[in-house]
């Protein structure tokens, strides 16, 4: 495969949204003939290269010696892009029915078709400079989308999404020079790129801005404040925003800074991992009690997807073949998870104009497949065996007792807490939905509300499939990621 065949499908969403950009009226039918056109033949051309198998590195441009955009197909690239071509057309989908009524669709539209190509490129990113580029301009084209609704609330959630992750950007803009000053240009290499004699502690404080800096997108603690505050957007977005594009790109970061550029051979065993596994630890415990105190719906779930994330930084802080193989299962499988869990909330809120958790109440009897489908999804989220979820958190949990310190074992316990909060936050709701308390069923008494339609629930019943079918067949994600570690555990 020639490999400048990467460049497509990040180039093509991307050219395409501005070309919708361009137009300042297009039919309905018109508008999603083009988008879903452009999304699957993007996933197509995604698909071609991962079948292809892992590749060399591509140079695009060179800026200066050591500072270069290149690109690359391994076995976290092809986890990663493999995940968002499958999720994004029937993202898209969803994303029809929800907008329908809505204003601003050409804008909206535009600005969410380009997110998918710039993701990709993130996660093709051959070297820290290019993935730091890419994930520059993911907050750049998802800006937009959080303001949508040009309202206060809209602005106020847009403003602090962005102080946050320029804070964060500051942060990493120091590793990323650091790490390409001080060794293979940048280049992401299995095991660590710093090559000859350079400054230990030096290098082990740009890990931790990178940490907290790339990081700041996985909201990890005290950097997450803004994760809950975007729930405002459409849940399009936030579906975007918490499942599929942009925290999962934190997450991501983090792991290529620990295993492709810092190297675990100058991390581990440092204060600097400790530092970082006991504030992925807190984050999960923390945020997970949060989103039991939360009471609004897409709130509570962004507050969960705080936690979640953080059992990802966990895994990867924990420097291990187990860590590795937990936080990027679970970067997956917790993806399709949530990406549902919104989806539900979503219809919810569309089919019902209410927003938070009491005024659920006995929703179930009117939409049972919404939230018998979230009902399923929350199983998955908290660990049952045989679902996806399960299979990450397994290893994670195994990742946190081989760890071989204190701070691994503490984080197991935050685990395990925040699993137990998740049953809670997750199934109350189920448990309003279908059996709510006597005289507070807000639906009886023949409210007009029904189920969305099938560009709702189609995207939603399939997601759940695979959530249970890759708890169940597990072992090729397993053995693809455990390829890389050396370590198959079917």
């Amino acid at each position: 495969m020639n490999p400048q065949m990467v460049l497509i499908p990040i180039l093509l969403p991307i050219a395409c949204g501005l070309l919708l950009y361009s137009q300042h009226e297009m039919e309905e039918r018109t508008r999603r003939i083009f988008l879903l056109a452009s999304a699957c033949v993007t996933s197509i051309y995604v698909w071609v290269i991962l079948l292809h198998g892992p590749t060399g590195v591509y140079t695009l441009y060179r800026f200066v010696q050591g500072f270069s955009i290149d690109f690359c197909v391994d076995v976290p690239a092809m986890i990663f892009a493999g995940m968002v071509s499958v999720m994004w057309p029937f993202l898209l989908l969803y994303g029809y029915a929800y907008m329908e009524h809505e204003h601003h669709k050409n804008s909206f539209f535009s600005f969410y078709l380009m997110t998918y190509g710039i993701t990709l490129g993130l996660a093709f990113s051959a070297s820290i400079v290019t993935m730091f580029v890419f994930y520059e301009m993911l907050t750049l084209v998802t800006l937009p989308l959080v303001i949508h609704y040009r309202d206060r609330d809209s602005i106020y959630a847009a403003q602090k999404y962005a102080a946050y992750l320029l804070v964060g950007a500051a942060l990493a803009f120091v590793a990323v020079i650091l790490v390409t000053l001080n060794g293979n240009e940048g280049v992401f290499i299995l095991g660590g790129s710093l090559a000859g004699n350079y400054d230990k502690d030096l290098l082990r404080l740009a890990f931790l801005c990178g940490f907290f800096g790339f990081g700041t997108k996985a909201a990890v603690f005290p950097l997450y404040d803004w994760l809950p505050t975007a729930s405002i957007a459409p849940t399009p977005v936030t579906s975007l925003l918490h499942a599929v594009a942009v925290v999962n790109s934190g997450a991501f970061a983090v792991m290529r800074l620990i295993y492709y550029s810092c190297g675990t051979e100058l991390l581990a065993g440092t204060w600097e991992q400790n530092i970082a596994l006991l504030f992925s630890a807190f984050t999960i415990a923390f945020s997970a009690l949060q989103a039991l105190r939360e009471r609004h719906f897409k709130r509570r779930l962004a507050f969960s997807t705080s936690s979640n994330l953080s059992y990802m930084l966990f895994g990867f802080s924990c420097m291990t073949a187990q860590g590795f193989i937990g936080g990027l299962s679970h970067l997956l499988f917790h993806g399709m998870i949530k990406m549902v869990l919104f989806m539900c909330a979503g219809a919810f809120m569309t089919q019902t104009g209410k927003a938070y958790i009491y005024e659920v109440n006995g929703a179930g009897r009117k939409m049972p497949w919404v939230f018998g489908l979230f009902t399923l999804s929350a199983i998955g989220l908290i660990g049952f065996p045989m679902t996806s979820g399960f299979v990450s958190k397994y290893h994670l949990v195994m990742a946190g007792l081989e760890q071989g310190t204190g701070f691994g074992v503490v984080g197991v316990v935050c685990l395990i807490i925040s699993a137990v909060l998740c049953s809670i936050y997750t199934l109350t709701i189920s448990v309003r939905a279908f059996f709510p308390p006597k005289g507070q069923d807000r639906f009886a008494h023949g409210e007009k509300i029904s189920e969305p339609g099938l560009l709702m629930l189609v995207p939603m019943g399939l997601f759940v499939f695979f959530t249970y079918a890759f708890g169940m067949w597990p072992g090729g994600v397993l053995r693809l990621i455990g390829s890389v570690v050396g370590v198959v555990n079917p």
